[in-house]
């Protein structure tokens, strides 16, 4: 079973790089990739128990862009040690620091009169991102979810327009991946809430740029998006990939590790980590 898309405690994930590997291990997963928001800081640890239990394993990053929507690019094959990938992955932790304040303004504005400390007790000390802002949220009671205090307070317009630092290109984006080695893919393309045509426009202008894939299988892909997307995939003569997304069941408690939602993943197509081991190999090679 393959499953390209998971997070760890690296970036939003509940559970370690390890811890991450093993459940996967335990799941079926056979094809793994960690995709950690704009860090490589987990692939090493990831990668080393992933060869513990046989697994065949990517190193992989999701790095937010901005175009006419904001978008998900994931990269496969980086090379973590890679001058300007570690070059990037610094300046967006210096923003989501600076980021973390901004949103502890926001939230006071707003009645919500938490602290940084309080973030850090509620997250094993992780403060990075709005999913541990969330979860503090309710462990304090001021929501009743995750999903509750996103809604309520972390995705709201007057959050994007005081918070939200500003984001690469998508040119940028895949041209990091690209100089690190490694393979650009478009994210979840569901989330952009395009219609076809527009979103087939899009993937035309990224592939432009650079973009070598499309996240065809996801937790959240109706058959019929799914079955577009692999249309995409054929007709533009892109790679199509598989992952979950998963975070933890805190964080996104309706997707399991490789098989999704109500089990409407556990895909095992072959094609996908051959192909995806080839197009690496041939950015190795050039």
């Amino acid at each position: 079973m393959i499953d390209l898309h998971m997070h760890t405690t690296c970036s939003d994930g509940q559970f370690s790089p390890e811890e991450t590997m093993r459940m996967a291990h335990e799941a079926g997963v056979t094809v793994a990739a960690v995709t950690d928001h704009d860090t490589a800081s987990g692939i090493s640890r990831a990668r080393a128990a992933a060869e513990q239990y046989g697994m065949t394993f990517f190193s992989g990053i999701e790095i937010s862009v901005q175009g006419e929507k904001e978008l998900h690019i994931l990269g496969y094959g980086i090379q973590p040690e890679n001058a300007a990938l570690q070059a990037f992955c610094k300046r967006h932790a210096a923003d989501r620091k600076e980021r973390c304040g901004k949103m502890l303004e926001y939230l006071h504005r707003h009645g919500v009169q938490i602290t940084l400390d309080d973030v850090r007790r509620c997250n094993d000390g992780k403060t990075s991102g709005r999913p541990h802002f969330a979860r503090t949220l309710v462990e304090l009671g001021y929501a009743s979810s995750v999903q509750d205090a996103f809604e309520k307070y972390l995705t709201t317009p007057e959050f994007y327009a005081k918070v939200e630092r500003p984001k690469p290109t998508p040119e940028e984006g895949i041209g990091v991946i690209q100089n690190a080695g490694g393979v650009a893919v478009l994210a979840h393309p569901h989330q952009l809430k395009l219609e076809n045509n527009a979103l087939e426009a899009m993937v035309v202008r990224l592939k432009a740029a650079g973009l070598q894939g499309i996240e065809a299988y996801y937790s959240r892909h109706t058959p019929s998006q799914t079955q577009f997307y692999l249309h995409l995939a054929e007709k533009y003569d892109l790679l199509y990939t598989c992952g979950s997304d998963y975070h933890g069941p805190v964080i996104k408690p309706d997707i399991a590790l490789g098989t999704g939602i109500s089990n409407n993943l556990g895909i095992c197509d072959e094609k996908i980590p051959e192909r995806l081991s080839a197009a690496i190999a041939a950015k190795c090679s050039a």
